[in-house]
Formats: structure tokens, sequence, C-alpha cells
């Protein structure tokens, strides 16, 4: 009934054409719209992301809130998926292969970037953002949100590998802490001669992405390199990584590492440190909170540094953590460019780190006052954050690692030498990338 004496009206100026009439038809015209747009106002653009389901809370608790609430026009609907990198990184992968994503906002894990974009599937944001803007965060997770010098991630959250020692331990025998695998090595003997530990050092051996990522520290501290990205070079049967893989094989027949550590993952190895019984711990920084916890039997006993390295090399720090990108297929590229400025902004980062205890990805967080009183080793993070590494950038990176992990696998659990084991993977790897490229 509303709409009845407007639409009489402009067929009987539709039929009778005139300048007069044509005025008259536009203001109506106008008024139609006027009138819908207030009858019916737009819905709320909403955003799509997947995430693993216990990060996702978080986010839920304050910044996707605050975020809605500043912008009433924009919605996030945080698809919870299942807690496993691998696992949410085939659910991505299957959505965009299949056409019909409907995911705006992608979580990204640093190693995913390289697939995604040379697939494709993420919109560049080079011209988004200035350099200015990107040298506020650590240089390496920048780096890691690249694929053939286009920028596709911003980088949310940081991560890296680092070495746990037991402070006590070390003053109470005069000792200071390692800087060279040697070091490590005599340090753990001294230790476990002294009754003070049962082992010296434990670290991630099992089949597994978690091994890449520790051995990718060790072969950097030799001076040695995975797959090149510039040239595709591949170094795994070169003598560094040889003397990377003994390194790790001589902790195990010395009887430093627990012979099982070749089946160990993250919270194996963090339990055992943990508990006492170990001198030095290869982890992530969310092994910090739980060792310091009032229950745990090492707290305020410990310290952190970055990984130990050779003579005449630096110690290499395995880059993690998390950024977000913007899928190409996403229909609201505006809108969701909005939400990554919002959620990799100072601010809400602060807020971020203060209520989940991730670590930063901007530099001046690390020093922050608010955040150095409740997380008093940031300092410290920072200088093993400036010795990040990259796990090799490149598009075929899940194939080439679950090469890697095969081989090295076996080679540290005895089942092949080092030298078959490492030409073998060598080998394999430039096929797929001679295939690939």
């Amino acid at each position: 009934m509303l709409y009845r004496k407007p639409i009489n009206k402009l067929q009987k100026l539709i039929q009778k054409p005139s300048f007069l009439h044509l005025g008259i038809f536009l203001t109506i015209l106008l008024g139609i719209i006027l009138f819908s747009w207030v009858a019916f106002p737009q819905q709320p653009v909403t955003l799509n992301m997947l995430i693993t389901a216990p990060d996702a809370q978080p986010w839920k608790q304050g910044l996707i809130r605050d975020f809605e609430a500043e912008n009433p026009g924009i919605r996030i609907n945080l698809v919870e998926g299942p807690n496993a990198t691998n696992l949410l990184e085939d659910l991505y992968t299957s959505s965009f292969i299949l056409g019909e994503s409907p995911y705006d906002l992608v979580n990204m894990d640093v190693i995913w970037t390289p697939k995604f974009a040379a697939a494709g599937w993420l919109l560049p944001l080079d011209d988004r953002i200035s350099k200015e803007e990107l040298a506020a965060f650590s240089p390496k997770d920048v780096e890691g949100g690249r694929y053939q010098d286009k920028l596709y991630r911003i980088p949310v959250r940081s991560d890296v590998g680092m070495l746990y020692y037991r402070e006590d331990l070390l003053k109470k025998a005069g000792l200071k802490p390692p800087e060279t695998f040697e070091d490590l090595m005599r340090i753990s003997q001294t230790l476990q001669k002294q009754d003070k530990v049962n082992w010296g050092y434990v670290w991630q051996g099992r089949q597994y992405e978690g091994l890449v990522a520790m051995f990718v520290e060790v072969l950097d501290g030799f001076g040695g390199f995975w797959v090149n990205p510039d040239t595709l070079e591949v170094g795994l049967d070169r003598p560094e990584t040889l003397r990377a893989i003994e390194f790790l094989r001589n902790t195990i027949r010395e009887g430093i590492s627990p012979p099982g550590v070749t089946t160990y993952q993250e919270e194996d190895t963090r339990r055992l440190f943990q508990s006492g019984q170990v001198a030095f711990l290869r982890s992530w920084p969310y092994a910090w909170p739980l060792a310091q916890a009032k229950d745990s039997p090492i707290q305020g006993k410990i310290a952190i540094k970055p990984m130990v390295h050779a003579p005449g090399q630096t110690g290499a720090a395995c880059l993690g953590g998390w950024g977000i990108g913007i899928a190409k297929s996403s229909q609201h590229p505006e809108e969701a460019w909005k939400a990554i400025q919002y959620f990799t902004s100072e601010q809400v980062q602060r807020r971020f780190i203060l209520s989940a205890g991730y670590v930063p990805s901007r530099r001046d967080l690390f020093t922050n006052p608010e955040i150095v009183a409740k997380y008093p080793h940031y300092p410290q993070l920072l200088e093993v954050v400036d010795n990040a590494v990259l796990r090799s950038p490149i598009a075929q990176y899940a194939q080439t690692s679950d090469i890697l992990q095969r081989y090295l696998s076996a080679a540290l659990s005895g089942r092949t030498s080092p030298e078959q084991a490492m030409q073998a993977a060598a080998n394999e790897t430039r096929r797929l990338l001679v295939t690939r490229n």
C-alpha cells in the first residue's frame, strides 16, 4: 500500500514525458530509494576466518567485540577448526581448491604463505601498507609474509625456537651459559657427573614438522642451509648438514640426550625439563609460563638464550608465528584490510599479548613497561627473535619438509647412515623442485 500512489504517478509521467515531468519523476524516484534505505537498512558485512579452537578464545574475549563496536558495519565470524596446524591448513587448502571458499581473512602459519601465494589464493598487500608502518614489526616476521618480493601476510604474533637452561645449576657450578655446541656438550656432561641432572639436553626428534623446526636451527648454526629460495639450490648433502646431524647423534650416543629423544615432541621435552631432570631444552616461548608456574619444580630457576652454534657462526631461532592475509576470492577486501589494520595495531596487540601471553610481532612491545612487568623475560626474547631464521620459503614447502622429515628421522634413529640419508633427501628434493618449476 505504501508504494501505490508514487507508482501510479510514475506511470502517468512516463506516458506524458516532459522536462517538468522528468524532474518530478526523478524526485519521486529518489524518494522511493531513500525510503527503501530507511525501511530496509543495509546488513553488516560478515568476514569469515578459520582458526584453531584453543586460539579462538583470546580473539573472542575482547578483540572481536571491541573491533565490532568500533566498526558497526563489519562482523567477524570465527570458524573454529581442529587444534592441529596441518589439519587447519588442509581445510583452507580444500576450500580454495574447490573454488567456493567462505573465508575472507586467512589466518596463516608462517610456512603456509609461499604455498598460498604461489597458488594465487591471496591478495598482495604491498600497496596497502607503507615501509614505515612495516618497520615497526620484527624484520623476519615481515619477511615471513613475503613471496617473490610481494607481501601477502601481516604478522599478528611471532614465535621462535630458543634454548632454555637451568640458570641456578650453572651458577652453582661456576659455569657460563653455553655459546657453542661443544659448550653445551661439556656443561651437560659436567652437571650429569655431579648428579645434578639425569639428562643434559632434550630436543624434538620425532618425525613431524617440529623435527624440521629444530633441525634448521642446528643446521644454520653449523653454517649450512636447506633450500635457497632464490636459486632453489639444495644443501642437504653438504658437509655442514652432516656435521649438524652428527652433533644430534652424539647427544644420544654420549648419553646427554635420552635414547627415546627421537620419538619426542614439544610436550614430551617440556615435561621432562620441567620435572627438573634436564639441564637444557630446545623449545618455544609457550614453555616459559608453564615452567614458571607456582607448582613447577623449576620456577625461578631458568633462563633463555638463542640456540648455540659452531665457532665462527651465529645462533639461529626457527621462526614460527601467525599472520593474516586476505583471500583473493573475498567479496569484501576493503573491510578485511580494515580488520587486519585493527588486529595488528600496537594498542590491540598489546592487549592481546597481556591477555594471552603470545609473543609480539611489533618490536617495541618486547620492551613495553606494562608487558615487561608481566613477562620480564621479553627483552631477552627480543634477542632470540633477532636471530630468527626462516624455514625455506618456497611454494613446495610441504613436500620438501616431508622429504627432510623422513630421511632425517632415519639418520637420527640409526636406520641408515647420515651420508646415505642426506644424499637421498637432496636428490629427491632436487627432483621435486625441477619438476615443479
